[in-house]
């Protein structure tokens, strides 16, 4: 098991069908130590209730896009009940409802600093606060979540692209800061998965079936696939890949038409 003896602390995790779910199950299979964190004291009966299959996990509420305080807060938690962790997944990303289905061009300032604050800063955030109060391991992993659309343009997906486009660019930034402390960054570009986000783009389906229509190996992805690559960069295996975007997309990000 290449995760035995490591500590994961998986951020953003919202229900089974989510992506943070499926890096979740896989870093479990292979032998790690699960936290987690959610949004909103409501949803902690449901979380509890979803991490239950998970022998030892404990999760905890933290809203990242708050002050850097709550973050804070929160890490501090997890670092006095699991000491140290070797690998953080980032699984954060929101943008208004109006902002996803009208015209980019029509993207309010709010709007745009909220996407970009909640799905990419939040990461810069999560890394110097863990950082700071020494929350991380020698050798440790930092992983984040992003997609096709910060790349190329994707019918409804507008100032997510945007967004995951920060998201990447920070990454490469991140993995450069904290390269010296032997920390690795990377970021996993998963192809369209029918997660509880992705019911906000609209026509979300046309794009599931275009992937299953043009990549070469003609059909989508899972989230049990995606966690396999995440678990691959949390483990000692890709001790030498920091700073890259991991397409785990059925090859779809290399075609032309």
């Amino acid at each position: 098991m290449i995760l035995k003896d490591k500590t994961i602390l998986i951020m953003g995790l919202r229900n089974k069908w989510s992506i943070a779910y499926g890096v979740a199950k896989s870093a479990y299979e292979q032998g790690a130590k699960l936290a987690f964190t959610y949004v909103g004291e409501e949803n902690k009966e449901k979380i509890e209730e979803l991490i239950s299959e998970f022998e030892g996990a404990k999760a905890y509420t933290c809203d990242q896009a708050s002050e850097d305080d709550v973050v804070r807060e929160s890490l501090n938690k997890i670092k006095q009940d699991f000491g140290k962790v070797d690998g953080i997944l980032h699984a954060i990303a929101h943008a208004n409802t109006e902002d996803l289905k009208n015209d980019f061009i029509n993207t309010s300032k709010e709007g745009f600093a909220h996407a970009n604050d909640v799905s990419a800063y939040s990461f810069v955030a999560i890394a110097r606060i863990a950082k700071e109060i020494d929350l991380l391991n020698e050798n440790s992993s930092l992983v984040c979540l992003t997609y096709h659309g910060s790349t190329k343009v994707l019918p409804n997906y507008n100032v997510m692209g945007v967004a995951k486009a920060a998201l990447e660019c920070s990454t490469r930034y991140l993995a450069d800061n904290l390269g010296k402390d032997g920390i690795r960054v990377n970021a996993v570009s998963a192809g369209p998965i029918k997660t509880l986000s992705a019911k906000g783009i609209k026509d979300f389906g046309s794009i599931q079936t275009v992937v299953e229509e043009k990549s070469p190996l003609r059909r989508n992805v899972t989230k049990e696939e995606v966690g396999n690559v995440a678990t691959f960069l949390f483990s000692n295996m890709s001790s030498a890949v920091t700073g890259q975007v991991l397409y785990a997309d059925s090859g779809y990000s290399i075609m032309g038409i």
